[in-house]
């Protein structure tokens, strides 16, 4: 299990973001993790995969446990070889190297079964297996983006942080990339699936948490989520053209209330 405890992230020494920050991630799930621009959500994988550092990010308070050991103060491959790998947001893949070598890069930590960890990507993504001598740059934003996933998991990562898998592409490969989600977690991947696509978050997650101004604001099972009101005004959207504004008025309370 992932747990986070009261986690509170500063950066410059000054701007705090993260606000005493609770969740949990069980062993085997897919958690979603939802909000707005700018209310905390990249912050806390940062945290949590030990990349704040490069960013003059740190942790103030609070804790981070993985399988019951703390892996808060731990640096980045540290926490690799514990067993949790990032998929950052934007892809950011190795654009001048081909595909397979973008996948070897991802299994530097574990040199060890790194080949048949690549195969294994390679039946998930069987588009990856065509183009393994293709150079990155040239891929389709999908095909980037299943490249980013891939090189995470040649890694074997036990969780896997997924940040707006989703971004920037077609219904179509949207559609594709949440059924490889289920895949992953059906392999065996426990998933924090951080989206903006709510809906297509909460179709396959077990449970959800809504982040706003740093802070946790919601905590329910996914499909209690997708029922939800204020969820379905402000991030699936019901379809009649518009919110009131006593709607709004409304949705503001509830999240004072839920802080």
């Amino acid at each position: 299990m992932l747990q986070v405890k009261n986690l509170e992230v500063v950066y410059n020494d000054v701007i705090q973001v993260l606000k005493g920050v609770s969740l949990d991630v069980p062993t085997g799930s897919i958690v979603a993790l939802l909000g707005a621009n700018g209310a905390g959500k990249t912050t806390l994988l940062r945290a949590l995969s030990g990349l704040l550092e490069t960013h003059d990010g740190q942790i103030t308070k609070g804790e981070i446990h993985l399988d019951g050991k703390p892996i808060h103060r731990r640096k980045a491959p540290a926490i690799v070889a514990a067993g949790m790998s990032q998929v950052l947001e934007g892809r950011r893949v190795f654009t001048e190297f081909t595909v397979e070598e973008n996948l070897r890069v991802g299994g530097h930590t574990r040199a060890k079964g790194r080949t048949e960890a690549i195969n294994e990507v390679y039946d998930l993504f069987p588009i990856l297996a065509d183009r393994k001598r293709s150079t990155a740059g040239y891929l389709s934003g999908g095909e980037q983006q299943m490249l980013a996933m891939g090189r995470a998991l040649v890694a074997r990562p036990s969780f896997l942080l997924l940040d707006e898998p989703s971004l920037g592409l077609a219904p179509r490969i949207v559609q594709q990339i949440r059924d490889i989600v289920v895949q992953i977690n059906q392999r065996g991947t426990t998933v924090l699936l951080v989206e903006q696509n709510a809906t297509m978050a909460l179709s396959i997650a077990e449970r959800g948490y809504v982040m706003e101004n740093g802070k946790i604001v919601m905590d329910k099972p996914a499909a209690e989520m997708l029922d939800d009101d204020d969820i379905r005004d402000f991030y699936l959207g019901r379809g009649d053209g518009a919110t009131s504004y006593s709607n709004l008025k409304h949705y503001k309370r509830r999240k004072r209330w839920l802080s």
